[in-house]
């Protein structure tokens, strides 16, 4: 496959380009792409690693740590552009996308993680304004190189968040032909890539793996392992990508009796049958994780049941039997 890939969604409003080396010019690719005049959202360390695009913008801000609600509120009332580019991770991107969707705007998105938001209109809003509609990036400028770069055992994680996208999506009222084909194509790529040692893998093949699936939820939405995972993290204040590893084994394991053609289907991608899936998720994962192991409170599981059962996307996303209360301690039990 050629190394540069685009395509263009017209009924997402989105052009999407894939190309190595594309943080090295990103002043130009956004030119190019009519992007020449813009406000400039990242981090510092992002920002050492894209020469002169930090002075190609018009004004830059730096997304502070924390939750996209007060990071977007920290920074809304400087943003002056209704041009924003968002070069980072998902927190970076989720937070322009919060702050676009409330003042009005449009956003361009150069991810450095395989967190997905670049594709996605899902994401949180500052305090306030939760009634508003989520926006995503009109343009991505996808650079592999730059979407696989950390660590392994941190790439291995956030590869579990972005096959858990694809796999979220493959079984909610929404899905289709189209938005379940993304997210098999993109759970195969992604298992190919990491089933590779790091100096043979295909960044391509990884990055393009996590795209298509953000691409699915984007589609089809959230169900069961979103609520829990997106509740962890709120709850448990555990890492993220961390979390969505130690949870999706055991998630898929138990989507396999309520959806048990779409989980033969990723277990197919995976390589795999349905009855080794949560075995085999461990091994794309690195091993396996446990939420106690990442410093969650125990004490909290009440909590975190309560929320996440207050989710509509328990009853209205996820197929099967309702949800019961024992159904997610058992689920997070499990996963401990």
């Amino acid at each position: 496959m050629p190394d540069e890939v685009r395509w263009r969604d017209a009924d997402r409003g989105r052009s999407v380009l894939m190309r190595p080396g594309l943080v090295g010019e990103l002043p130009t690719a956004l030119e190019q792409e009519g992007w020449a005049r813009f406000e400039l959202l990242s981090t510092e360390r992002a920002l050492r690693d894209a020469p002169g695009l930090a002075e190609a913008a018009r004004a830059t801000h730096l997304v502070p740590l924390g939750q996209i609600p007060e990071t977007s509120a920290a920074i809304m009332d400087a943003v002056g552009s209704d041009s924003l580019v968002a070069f980072g991770g998902g927190r970076v991107i989720d937070t322009a996308k919060a702050v676009a969707a409330v003042r009005g705007g449009r956003v361009a998105a150069a991810p450095t993680t395989l967190s997905g938001a670049e594709m996605t209109a899902i994401h949180r809003l500052p305090a306030g304004y939760e009634g508003i509609t989520g926006i995503r990036p009109e343009l991505v400028l996808a650079d592999p190189g730059a979407m696989t770069s950390a660590p392994e055992d941190q790439l291995r994680a956030t590869a579990m968040n972005a096959l858990a996208h694809g796999a979220d999506s493959l079984y909610t009222p929404l899905a289709d032909g189209l938005s379940r084909r993304s997210a098999l194509k993109g759970a195969g790529l992604i298992a190919t890539s990491l089933d590779a040692a790091p100096g043979g893998r295909s960044a391509r093949d990884l990055a393009l793996g996590a795209l298509l699936a953000a691409d699915a939820i984007d589609r089809a939405g959230l169900a069961l392992h979103h609520v829990l995972s997106q509740t962890s993290v709120r709850v448990f204040e555990t890492p993220h990508a961390e979390t969505n590893a130690a949870l999706l084994p055991i998630v898929m394991e138990e989507m396999s009796g309520r959806a048990p053609e779409q989980i033969g289907a990723l277990a197919e991608a995976l390589r795999t049958d349905s009855g080794g899936i949560r075995e085999r998720i461990e091994e794309l994962a690195g091993g396996r994780r446990g939420l106690g192991n990442l410093g969650a409170d125990r004490g909290r599981i009440g909590q975190a049941i309560e929320v996440a059962m207050a989710r509509g996307e328990l009853s209205g996303m996820t197929p099967g039997e309702p949800i019961q209360a024992a159904d997610l301690e058992r689920l997070i039990e499990a996963a401990w």
